[in-house]
């Protein structure tokens, strides 16, 4: 038996939901956050930034919220909150006192928010079974996309991520697999997805400064292959078959490529392959 599934059992209610559910007899998935994330301080900050930003949201209506899991799987503070950010009026009682009034409750405001971030069901980290067993992974998950779309400047704590754990129901008993999954987005991508955009905008916002951006990777490529007698004058056509490529990155990291290893002047498709 893999020990990380008797750990994600160790909390009670965890152990409840699994049961009750019968997760067993239908087959289903079922992912939860490994008991070694409960402690990660970057989680802590996320949970305590969201409760802040929810009691700040809601402080005119007298809502104050404790525990992210607790106190919004029935719907209510989802509710209010989509109306005070979103001025969503949806046709929903303001307070669901039994499990089937909340669930169809829950169906409707989770229906909205999907509506309302354009999100196609498989792309939904939620579901309306998930918030209402008052899964913590659902639940963060939900609100960091609520908090995204209506307030997108809202500085949410970057690379929040969280060791989980999948339960799955085969013909041979219970599998689970491990994984690593982000909560909030990752900044050394978003970092990174930003220098691709800047070249992405000079192609289509200013192909008028494309000229001086050519002229001045010519002569970064021929300051480094200078030493080798080599002149680079076109970049599309002199870098096409590889060669130069290869010989710069050689210059660059400062080791020598063997000859044998490449087609130095190729002479088909497949020898620049």
């Amino acid at each position: 038996m893999d020990p990380d599934f008797l750990n994600t059992f160790t909390q009670p209610s965890t152990l409840d939901r699994f049961l009750t559910e019968d997760v067993t007899a239908k087959g289903e998935k079922r992912k939860f956050i490994k008991l070694t994330s409960n402690n990660n301080p970057k989680l802590e900050e996320l949970k305590l930034f969201l409760t802040e930003w929810i009691n700040r949201t809601l402080k005119e209506e007298h809502i104050v919220v404790k525990s992210l899991e607790e106190d919004l799987y029935d719907g209510l503070v989802i509710h209010h909150l989509l109306e005070n950010l979103g001025s969503l009026k949806l046709d929903v009682d303001k307070i669901a006192l039994t499990e089937n009034k909340q669930r169809q409750k829950l169906s409707v405001i989770l229906e909205a928010v999907a509506k309302c971030l354009q999100l196609e069901e498989s792309q939904l980290k939620w579901s309306v079974e998930s918030i209402l067993a008052k899964d913590l992974l659902s639940t963060l998950h939900l609100l960091v996309a609520i908090a995204k779309h209506f307030e997108p400047t809202l500085a949410l704590p970057p690379n929040v991520q969280v060791e989980t754990i999948t339960i799955e129901t085969t013909s041979r008993g219970l599998k689970t697999s491990n994984a690593v999954e982000y909560i909030t987005e990752n900044k050394e991508n978003i970092e990174e997805q930003s220098k691709d955009d800047a070249f992405d905008e000079l192609f289509s916002c200013a192909p008028d400064k494309l000229d001086a951006v050519k002229k001045a990777l010519l002569q970064f490529v021929d300051q480094n292959l200078g030493k080798l007698g080599l002149n680079v004058k076109d970049i599309e056509s002199q870098f096409s078959d590889g060669v130069i490529l290869l010989l710069l990155i050689g210059q660059l990291e400062g080791y020598f490529l063997n000859l044998t290893n490449f087609f130095l002047t190729p002479a088909n498709t497949m020898e620049m392959v």
